[in-house]
């Protein structure tokens, strides 16, 4: 389980070191950061995927997603005695991002590429660092990556050992410096990694692909776009836990009954003569059909992100949806970010969550009301 997050030059995440829980809520006013330490999760998992410089390149490239405000921001500039102004840099420029757990620590800092680059907005990975444990140390860690230099400390001996020179600044050693031997840490944590789920494309208009008519098939985990959505019910019905599906939506929907067949999903509900098709429901009853399909995963990931999950539901539904939330982080770490006061409410009276209310000042990006976790980012 990941227990720390941390985020530095990103966008307004200037410095935060966050905790995490089995299920943290992510909360917070319009533009405080939520979707920033959302981005910062996902280009984490898009390290293992070896998308990383691509997704930068896609938010403009890292001078477009780099912290705008100065390098500090002094106690004079925060009491209005100074104005806020750039000060001599004492680091150097960079975005770092990284996590710790019980298992595996793990930091990447990107900073600017060199000048004869012919592609100067693609950011270059100038260091990376793995560890055991929540806290870098010097004897905790086991890889490192400074510039095109990859070292592994050999599991036998513990003695330091070089394993890849001349790595490109694009490439990450998690993606190029795995192997079963000296480099099975790395394989390890780049599979568990490629795990991770991320939930924020669940359309529910009329052209969404969760509408159309889909082939069954076994299905274990939901897709992101919930085009495979009849496919996961069936699964979870056939293999998973059915019980809770039907429970979940007998909560939501009391009366109704929801089944699959050969030309995809029906919900029954009280009153109607025959059942309703994923294209005759409302967006509501399918958002909700689409979070229950990917909380009741029969192969729940190590972590699973949802981004403002309470689109399209009615309130109503949010004491529903938290049960479903709480259920799944016994199985799954499970992080939510939103701003739906429902969610939040019904979140609370379920207990057992941890939550991060983010809050800006000064352009940045705080979390003032949790306890900031132990973090050392290793140096250039």
């Amino acid at each position: 389980m990941i227990t720390t997050l941390a985020m530095s030059g990103y966008r307004s995440l200037r410095d935060l070191v966050v905790p995490l829980g089995r299920l943290t809520l992510v909360t917070g006013a319009n533009g405080s950061g939520k979707t920033s330490l959302y981005r910062s999760l996902r280009l984490l998992a898009e390290i293992a995927q070896g998308r990383l410089i691509g997704s930068l390149a896609a938010e403009g490239g890292l001078s477009s997603t780099l912290w705008a405000g100065p390098e500090a921001i002094t106690r004079a500039m925060r009491t209005g005695r100074q104005p806020i102004q750039g000060t001599p840099r004492t680091q150097p420029v960079g975005l770092k991002l990284g996590f710790g757990g019980e298992a595996f620590g793990y930091a990447i800092d990107l900073g600017l590429p060199s000048p004869e680059n012919p592609f100067p907005l693609d950011p270059a990975i100038k260091l990376e660092a793995m560890w055991t444990g929540e806290v870098l140390t010097r004897a905790s860690q086991f890889a490192e990556r400074r510039n095109g230099l990859v070292r592994l400390r050999t599991t036998a001996t513990g003695e330091w050992r070089e394993a890849m020179e001349g790595l490109s600044p694009f490439d990450s050693m998690v993606t190029h410096c795995a192997d079963p031997g000296d480099g099975y840490e790395l394989l390890a944590l780049r599979e568990r990694m490629r795990d991770w789920r991320f939930y924020d494309a669940l359309r529910t208009d009329p052209d969404a692909p969760a509408r159309r008519p889909q082939v069954m098939t076994y299905t274990p985990v939901l897709a992101g776009d919930g085009a495979d959505l009849a496919a996961a019910i069936a699964t979870i019905l056939a293999i998973g836990d059915g019980a809770a599906l039907g429970e979940a939506i007998e909560q939501a929907f009391p009366g109704s009954r929801l089944s699959v067949e050969e030309t995809g999903l029906r919900l029954g509900q009280h009153g109607l003569l025959r059942p309703l098709g994923a294209a005759e429901l409302s967006d509501g009853t399918l958002r909700y059909l689409l979070l229950a399909a990917a909380l009741l995963s029969p192969r729940p990931p190590e972590l699973m992100v949802l981004n403002e999950p309470e689109a399209s539901l009615h309130p109503s539904l949010m004491p529903s949806l938290a049960r479903l939330l709480t259920m799944a982080s016994v199985e799954a770490q499970i992080v939510v970010v939103s701003h739906s006061e429902a969610l939040i409410s019904a979140l609370r009276e379920e207990g057992g969550m941890a939550e991060i209310r983010l809050e800006k000042q000064f352009g940045e990006t705080d979390a003032p009301e949790v306890e900031r976790p132990v973090w050392i980012w290793p140096k250039r």
